[in-house]
């Protein structure tokens, strides 16, 4: 069993509250409230990280903020992730042709995070903050393990079948066979499920009252879920219609394996697959100038 540390938990579920909701400060009760913690305990931990100025406390209010310490870390954290540096005017541009919200996500050992959202993806705050932490467990993150070495993917299979108990045979090849479709067309295409309008119900109502732990479970039954469903859009019909929840395209740098991936997604309707393979045509454009940037190959003009 994993070790678990509540203290640490504790400090981190403050900074996912502030992080999710960088435009509103937290007094002690509201803090305390949202996260469900001792008042005595909660003081204590605020009071630490903002003598390490991880967060600041306004002089009159007496409410809390991310402070410059997070500034700094977010920087260091920036310098390893500088294709970031180029995303921002390449998914600004795709998301005012094409009217619809992007954004991007990294990777983990365990999880697939939210990193950044750009145009109409932007309403989406209020229940897919960024920072979010989704489990790199099939049929998550299928962008990422498609084009990763065997070995993230059997542990990425395995764990999907631990999640459901043990082995399922049926589920394993219908993995395999996404994996491959993504491979060979060069991204992925998933589709709005029963899974996922749950998972945003959840993260909204829970805003009100941030957990970690929470978090955790709504997401792992999210992924959980998703196995029963029919999640990945396997081979694409130019004349058909789909419900198409995102459009994901893998970014490299200087490895064979995918830095992070952009991400389509505020679908108002079903579109055509001609339309699916259009959007994703352009994004794999923008990603290819990013890559061609951020490796050196290519300078800003």
């Amino acid at each position: 069993m994993a070790l678990f540390s509540q203290p640490t938990a504790r400090a981190l579920a403050i900074l996912d509250l502030l992080m999710a909701n960088p435009n509103q400060a937290f007094g002690l009760t509201e803090m305390t409230r949202r996260l469900n913690l001792n008042k005595a305990t909660c003081h204590a931990i605020l009071t630490t990280m903002s003598n390490y100025g991880f967060l600041v406390q306004h002089p009159k209010t007496k409410a809390y903020r991310l402070g410059p310490s997070i500034i700094a870390a977010g920087n260091a954290a920036f310098a390893q992730f500088p294709v970031l540096e180029y995303a921002r005017p390449e998914l600004e541009s795709l998301q005012n042709d094409l009217g619809i919200g992007f954004a991007v996500t990294g990777r983990s050992k365990m999880h697939m995070v939210l990193l950044a959202l750009y145009g109409r993806a932007a309403p989406l705050i209020g229940s897919f903050q960024l920072g979010l932490r989704l489990p790199n467990t099939a049929p998550v993150a299928a962008c990422f393990t498609a084009f990763s070495p065997a070995n993230h993917l059997e542990d990425w299979l395995t764990r999907a079948h631990d999640s459901r108990g043990g082995y399922h045979e049926r589920l394993d090849q219908k993995l395999r066979v996404s994996l491959i479709a993504i491979r060979a067309r060069g991204y992925e295409v998933t589709l709005r499920t029963d899974a996922g309008v749950e998972l945003a119900k959840q993260l909204s109502h829970i805003n009100t009252s941030w957990s970690l732990t929470e978090l955790e479970d709504i997401t792992n039954k999210y992924q959980h879920d998703l196995c029963d469903e029919h999640y990945h859009l396997d081979r694409i019909d130019p004349k058909a219609r789909y419900n198409i929840a995102t459009i994901s395209v893998p970014v490299f740098v200087y490895k064979e394996v995918p830095v992070m991936c952009f991400v389509a997604g505020s679908f108002d309707k079903p579109i055509t697959g001609a339309v699916v393979e259009d959007i994703a045509a352009r994004i794999q454009q923008s990603a290819e100038r990013v890559t061609a940037l951020a490796s050196g190959r290519e300078t800003l003009t």
